[in-house]
């Protein structure tokens, strides 16, 4: 049977090896070390699931899958291992792709709102113990209970303010809130705002729909997050991608009988998602990959070691690709054990030993038959890709950007009134009635006029930024008059 019409076919042995489309929301892993071919694996599984229709979201670390978007070249050592492998019908392809980033800057922006990633989620990103944790779902009660919407990290700052100068209202009804913790909150705040984290807060916030499109030929759409900058900050990284997840558990409806997925996620270096992972998140990182596969998403995690998952995540993780390991050190010894304990072992060859053997582009490979039941691992080399290996030019990029079916609708910023605005409004009319409880009724001024608060604020428009405006919403200022606060980082 030719390659070409086989779009289930991903490596081969001295059988096929084929990812069943009913079985690919099973979840997945791809383990490896550096170098031997982890990226080329998860290219060659999106290009198949692209095949069979199925959209994809995966982030590029290096710009390399960027050349998904490329037909491939029949290269010496492509045309080489297409002959070894007996691949009739191999033919070079271009996929359909569409290009995110974060900070907008190569791909479409991608955002969310305070209000939707949560108090959970918000206290993972900011590193926060379990008290300040517990202030900071007070801060977004108080929030929801009074209709102050948390678009951006300045109404977050806004709201802490607000709390902060008036907990003695809130310990009552809430619970105590300490300007300790409050301090806390904000001085990681500051810490992630340095990180660029700014550029991912606000609206228009992403639509998780977007990710589930086709083509018009039926082909699923790669959607591929530029992350070259984000894995300087690796907490924003994995939290930004756990984010993701929930969205598609919260928004997707379930699923009786699930034909294909309707989405496979790929979470490279996954082990960012588990580190220093409080109890409490991990337990609904478990759930969330637990059960999305019943919303039709299959999530595929790519890391170096398996030990880098959690147990009881591993035993979810039904198709497998392990590509070598190197075994010099106690630990790497541990991690070759561990990933041969879990194949269903084929006689043929000693899994643990051929772990330590396998070239570039080899792996042991084991996927899910059709009833759900792990295959016996196979020592086999992986298809070549029909797209480009390696990253393509800025130009292209440009290009496909720019032709791509959400171009406008995330690059424009709206900053409509939230928290922010609604508590400066709170403060000035305040300050405004102070003022006029303090002029005598009937004084009546000859001499030059005063001005009155909100226009001495107006008349310094052109001077340094100060953030004291008021006992009550310190180091935040009227953004319609001086615009925004944070450095330009704003689209």
């Amino acid at each position: 049977m030719a390659f070409s019409s086989n779009p289930t076919l991903i490596a081969k042995s001295d059988i096929e090896l084929h990812i069943q489309p009913r079985m690919a929301n099973r979840h997945g892993l791809i383990t490896g070390a550096t170098g031997t071919g982890k990226t080329v694996s998860l290219q060659v599984l999106a290009e198949s699931f692209s095949r069979q229709g199925i959209p994809c979201f995966m982030t590029d670390i290096k710009g390399d899958l960027s050349g998904v978007s490329r037909s491939g070249n029949l290269n010496p050592r492509i045309a080489d291992r297409v002959e070894k492998m007996g691949l009739e019908g191999y033919e070079n392809r271009a996929f359909p792709v569409v290009f995110y980033d974060v900070f907008g800057e190569q791909g479409h922006p991608m955002r969310t709102t305070i209000h939707e990633m949560g108090p959970l989620l918000l206290s993972r990103l900011l590193n926060l113990n379990d008290i300040q944790s517990g202030v900071l779902n007070i801060v977004f009660k108080i929030a929801d209970e009074n209709g102050l919407l948390l678009l951006d990290l300045k109404d977050l700052n806004a709201m802490l303010e607000y709390v902060g100068n008036n907990r003695s209202l809130f310990i009552t009804s809430h619970g105590n809130v300490s300007p300790a913790s409050i301090g806390a909150i904000k001085r990681n705040l500051m810490m992630l705002e340095d990180q660029g984290a700014s550029s991912f807060f606000g609206e228009t916030a992403f639509d998780i729909h977007d990710l589930l499109k086709t083509d018009a030929h039926g082909m699923g759409v790669l959607n591929i997050l530029t992350a070259d900058r984000l894995m300087h900050s690796p907490r924003v990284y994995s939290t930004f991608l756990l984010w993701l997840l929930s969205e598609l558990y919260d928004q997707l409806p379930e699923e009786t009988y699930i034909e294909k997925p309707k989405l496979v996620f790929f979470f490279d270096e996954a082990h960012m998602l588990f580190k220093d992972t409080p109890r409490v998140l991990l337990e609904k990182i478990e759930l969330v990959v637990r059960l999305i596969r019943s919303k039709g998403v299959g999530v595929y995690f790519v890391t170096q070691n398996p030990l880098d998952l959690p147990d009881t995540v591993l035993s979810q993780l039904g198709n497998r690709i392990q590509h070598a390991l190197r075994a010099y050190t106690p630990r790497e010894q541990k991690a070759v054990k561990t990933a041969a304990t879990t194949f269903r072992q084929n006689p043929a060859f000693d899994t643990e030993t051929a772990i330590t053997q396998l070239s570039v582009g080899e792996a042991l490979v084991s996927f899910l038959d059709e009833k759900g039941v792990p295959g016996m691992v196979e020592r086999a080399m992986i298809c070549p890709p029909a797209a480009q290996i390696g990253p393509i030019t800025p130009e292209e990029r440009g290009r496909l950007i720019n032709k791509s079916p959400v171009f406008g609708v995330y690059e424009r910023y709206i900053d409509r009134e939230s928290a922010f605005e609604m508590l400066q409004e709170r403060v000035e009319k305040e300050l405004q009635a102070k003022v006029e409880e303090q002029t005598p009724a009937k004084t009546t001024r000859t001499k030059r006029k005063q001005p009155t608060v909100l226009e001495e604020i107006s008349r310094q428009t052109g001077r340094a930024i100060t953030r004291n405006i008021s006992n009550q919403l310190g180091r935040e200022i009227v953004r319609s008059i001086l615009g925004s606060l944070f450095g330009g980082k704003r689209r």
